[in-house]
């Protein structure tokens, strides 16, 4: 897999110019273990160990006899206990000895009472308005009477009711999130500040059978003089705006270069924004002397050639904005801005066939696009100056013939991972980026066969970051992005009845195509389905163009790993996707 939310299955034994290894070397092949690592820790309740050995004979764990692929491959699934776990794998006369660590999600209270380990909440320096919630919170030994001292004020924290705890967004993989009630004591009280200026940090006070506990919090709590905010400029190329001051919330519309926005409060390094985002502290420079952060708007201009159609908004700021796609309907939305507005000439082409706008509160914009296609191509969004400039862009123009359906088609291939990335691993060592990249230049091939232009992030087995796959297709503005790559599952997965095609995709547009390379592939190939995911990736997240993530097998399924690394195989799945793409492409003809 690659980078589902950041997990992979790696192995950790080194081998030195891996190739897929044929029925003659199955049978010599000694006792292999890909996965898990030495000394391996986890908070997953199983694991499963993945790795092969020569089709002879039998291979054991702690003495039980596992299931193994025609080729020798086994990947089985163990429950794992709390704290140390042991495994013996033995194969003929060769023995690997594993031990797995398992970690508990419970936090650790001290005996004889006290406050767990790292969970006084705030745990950093915090800015808000006045008369905003300050809420201190903190796991403790049950029966106790916890409260907070900061700024001559005594807060008491009051346990709470049974709390859900909600599993990690990777569960939603092993069809595992379901939400989890936890027993641990967390107590928690908020209060308002008017009192402008730094508090101080918070001193969290425990009492329990004649005992007092005394631990201070980390960081200060600061109160805003709402007339004296910190005023900042976006400095990233798209800065990174979240629900939330962490990155485990989700992402919104990033922030064009150049926008200018109040900040109303901060958690640390992260910043809260004037219209409710959150953004790294790192991604902004302070505006100096400037007293506003509001914007005025009256008119919008429409120009258009063959590829796009652009609409620029003057403004006399640069505001924050986010986008909605849904169907043939785009939704536009300026903050903190005004309208002054009274006449705008409308220019309608063969994408847009109606706009209007509305203002939807006293400094809130929304401008409504209906489009005639009902797939989207991509967009972009930049600020030009302090223009607004939202670029919209055509369909391919396709050409009715039927030697080169895809002539006028730029398709841009990214082979996942490479060089150092080996990504996911199979039972005998056989990486991932191996795969991804033969499988994309056999895709390369069909596709130039049927007129497409073709464009690669690489084409040898090198190091491309994620970054720069995503600023070539930013530059290449493909008509279709596909990013190739094979999959694995967190620990507690099953990885011997886990098998088939997945497909991955963030913006609406790219949701048709997920869907139908999904059961294309599903139906032409005699594939299992492993289902049609949104997810936020670095892959999936380009907007310039329909982007998909493609998961096309489980390197660490044993049997499935044979038909992926089977050459007629692979060549006969590059000749079914290209048709999937050329009759996909197809279909949108306008």
């Amino acid at each position: 897999m690659s980078r589902l939310l950041g997990l992979k299955v790696l192995g950790f034994i080194s081998v030195s110019s891996v190739t897929v290894i044929n029925s003659e070397a199955n049978a010599q092949q000694p006792l292999y273990l890909a996965y898990p690592p030495k000394n391996h820790k986890t908070t997953a309740d199983q694991i499963f160990l993945i790795g092969t050995a020569s089709p002879q004979g039998n291979v054991t764990v702690n003495g039980q006899t596992v299931q193994r692929s025609n080729q020798g491959h086994f990947a089985p699934s163990f429950p794992l206990k709390v704290g140390v776990n042991r495994f013996v794998l033995r194969h003929n006369n060769k023995t690997i000895n594993v031990t797995v660590t398992r970690n508990s999600f419970t936090p650790n209270i001290p005996q004889g009472g006290g406050f767990a380990n790292n969970s006084l909440i705030p745990n950093r320096s915090i800015s808000v308005l006045p008369n905003t919630p300050v809420c201190f919170s903190a796991i403790a030994s049950p029966n106790a009477q916890v409260s907070v001292n900061i700024a001559n004020q005594t807060i008491p924290l009051l346990p709470q009711p049974e709390t859900v705890e909600l599993p990690a967004n990777s569960a939603i993989l092993t069809d595992s999130n379901e939400p989890i009630i936890n027993s641990i004591i967390q107590y928690q009280g908020c209060r308002k500040f008017n009192t402008i200026g730094n508090l101080g940090t918070p001193n969290f006070q425990l009492k329990l059978n004649n005992k007092s506990i005394a631990q201070r919090g980390e960081g200060n709590v600061n109160i805003l003089n709402p007339n004296q905010l910190k005023i900042v400029e976006i400095t990233a190329d798209a800065g990174v705006a979240r629900t939330g001051p962490s990155t485990n919330h989700s992402r919104l519309t990033p922030l064009p270069e150049g926008t200018i926005v109040s900040v109303i409060g901060q958690e640390g390094e992260w910043l809260h924004l004037d219209y409710g985002a959150w953004i790294k502290e790192d991604e902004t420079k302070i505006i100096p002397n400037l007293s506003s952060a509001k914007a005025i708007i009256r008119s919008a201009k429409f120009d258009k050639n063959n590829e796009e159609t652009k609409v620029i908004f003057p403004l006399t700021l640069p505001v924050p904005v986010s986008i909605n796609q849904m169907g043939n309907k785009v939704t536009l939305t300026l903050y903190n801005t005004t309208a002054e507005t009274d006449t705008i000439r409308l220019e309608y082409d063969p994408l847009i066939k109606s706009f209007y706008w509305q203002q939807v509160s006293p400094d809130k914009i929304e401008y409504y696009f209906e489009l005639h296609p009902d797939q989207q191509w991509g967009y972009d969004l930049n600020y030009e100056g302090t223009n607004l400039v939202f670029t919209l862009r055509h369909p391919p123009k396709l050409e009715n013939q039927t030697t080169q359906p895809l002539n006028n088609v730029r398709i841009l291939l990214d082979p996942g991972h490479g060089g150092n990335e080996w990504g996911a691993k199979g039972p005998n060592g056989y990486p991932e980026k191996s795969v991804n990249l033969v499988v994309s230049k056999l895709l390369k091939e069909e596709l130039l066969k049927r007129g497409a232009t073709v464009y690669m992030t690489r084409e040898t087995d090198k190091d491309v970051s994620l970054q720069d796959r995503v600023t070539m297709i930013n530059k290449v503005k493909p008509d279709i992005a596909l990013s190739i790559h094979y999959n694995a599952l967190p620990d507690n997965g099953d990885a011997i009845n886990t098998a088939g095609i997945g497909m991955f995709w963030y913006h609406p547009q790219a949701e048709d195509l997920s869907k139908f390379l999904h059961d294309y592939l599903v139906e032409k190939a005699n594939r299992p389905s492993y289902g049609v995911f949104w997810n936020n990736l670095a892959l999936t997240r380009p907007h310039i163009a329909p982007s998909v993530l493609l998961e096309l097998g489980f390197m660490i399924n044993p049997t499935e790993f044979e038909w992926i690394t089977n050459a007629q195989q692979q060549k006969k799945l590059a000749d079914i996707l290209a048709d999937g793409i050329t009759e996909w492409f197809s279909q949108k003809q306008l």
